[in-house]
């Protein structure tokens, strides 16, 4: 039944758990709607990951009307977080359709985008399977925003009307990533993690300036593919010119496979109607079983910091929750036990402010996303650090030799008091 968004949500009632989709598929007219709706409603329960757009429910008017969970920590809900008003559920992306289906969360509305359907009734999750799919199917009311911008994607984002109770036509732009410049750091940092990245690798990496400084560094590269949770612009230039291919691919051979993307709309336009680009959900995307399959799978993932020892925070900045678990852990593992495989961080050195990114101990509070025994490859602007199959205290040593010169003196220093490692020095 095709529906405005004011009548589609009048179906709402306090109390109901509600899924948003995902990223940039988070449907921005029903959530106006819904907001609009605050007077009315109590005790409403939201669940998603990062969402795009400005996340109002959470403002703290609406504190005890909206009660906002997420997997993953956006900018628009970070203040929310630290605040109380909504609250961060620490889960590996893998597992979250788990959640859903076995009603550890139970669901009773889930608000879609969609693309226009085709001739048979079929429309498109688009840029976001991820999740969504099992909240679909777990939930009693399906709403969805039917958006002519929205990319028909292939593999596990199909969905047919008959599974959709309301749509309501409105034709939102998709929120689009800002493709940044890149800095001489960040360059730096993608040739050398490009120089450890083999012709005929399966590539997992996320959004942002250092995953695009690696794929603007592999222009010598050949026979790439890419099985990995989201990707952006960066890989176009590398699919035009014949280098990601999927030639030598064990899972899905010639595909681009993902569960979510995010970027622009160049990138959106690429993907609509696209047989070469697989959308799948991230239960079987992140698994560890599957990701193993392709020879040469190599993660390449970031960090807030890293300690002496190994272990990787990725979430938070000590107790100041700020991401989330994500796919991390999913896809170092993954490609630990991939033959061939790599498992990678890269990170700059300091922080905006200058401080260290390898300290002697994570702060106090802080999470640890991937443990001190996954770890292979830590790379910054000053080069690569192996980590795997060394003692504490040789890691120590690889770790400071890629910290910045400004701290490598006090990093020596507390190597010593920790760990009395002679020998090493």
């Amino acid at each position: 039944m095709t529906v405005s968004a004011e009548e589609a949500i009048s179906h709402i009632k306090s109390g109901d758990r509600i899924h948003v989709h995902t990223a940039a598929a988070a449907p921005q007219a029903l959530i106006r709607a819904l907001v609009s709706r605050a007077d009315e409603l109590k005790d409403i329960n939201l669940y998603h990951l990062h969402t795009e757009g400005s996340a109002e429910y959470t403002n703290e008017k609406y504190e005890g009307i909206f009660n906002t969970h997420v997997f993953f920590i956006g900018k628009n809900t970070r203040q929310a977080i630290a605040s109380g008003r909504a609250s961060y559920i620490p889960v590996f992306l893998s597992e979250i359709p788990f959640l859903y289906r076995r009603e550890i969360i139970p669901l009773d509305v889930t608000l879609l985008t969609v693309s226009p359907p085709d001739q048979h009734g079929f429309c498109s999750l688009g840029t976001s399977v991820d999740t969504t799919k099992a909240a679909v199917e777990m939930s009693a009311l399906v709403i969805a925003q039917v958006n002519k911008y929205m990319p028909r994607t292939h593999g596990d984002a199909q969905i047919h009307t008959s599974q959709i109770h309301y749509f309501v036509n409105q034709d939102d732009p998709i929120p689009e990533a800002e493709v940044l410049p890149l800095s001489e750091t960040s360059m730096q940092i993608g040739r050398y993690v490009a120089s450890l990245i083999d012709n005929g690798a399966t590539l997992q990496m996320g959004i942002g300036e250092i995953p695009n400084a690696v794929l603007a560094s592999l222009d010598n590269h050949r026979d790439l593919g890419i099985h990995t949770e989201m990707f952006s612009d960066g890989i176009l230039p590398l699919i035009e010119k014949g280098i990601i291919n999927g030639k030598f691919k064990r899972k899905h051979r010639g595909k681009i496979v993902g569960t979510f993307a995010m970027g622009s709309r160049k990138l959106y336009d690429f993907m609509d109607d696209n047989p070469i680009v697989a959308m799948l959900e991230c239960s079987y995307v992140n698994d560890t079983s599957v990701i193993r399959q392709n020879p040469k799978t190599t993660a390449i993932n970031s960090a807030i910091e890293i300690d002496f020892t190994g272990q990787v925070c990725a979430d938070s900045i000590g107790t100041y929750l700020f991401s989330g678990v994500g796919g991390q852990m999913d896809f170092i593992r993954g490609a630990s036990l991939s033959e061939g495989g790599k498992a990678i961080i890269a990170l700059p050195s300091v922080t905006s402010k200058g401080a260290s990114r390898i300290v002697a101990l994570l702060k106090e509070g802080a999470g640890v996303v991937t443990t001190r025994s996954h770890l292979h490859y830590v790379v910054t602007e000053y080069g690569i650090a192996y980590l795997y199959g060394k003692d504490m205290k040789q890691r120590a040593v690889e770790l400071i030799r890629v910290a910045h010169p400004d701290h490598r003196e006090a990093l020596t220093k507390a190597a010593y008091e920790r760990f009395r490692p002679h020998k090493y020095y």
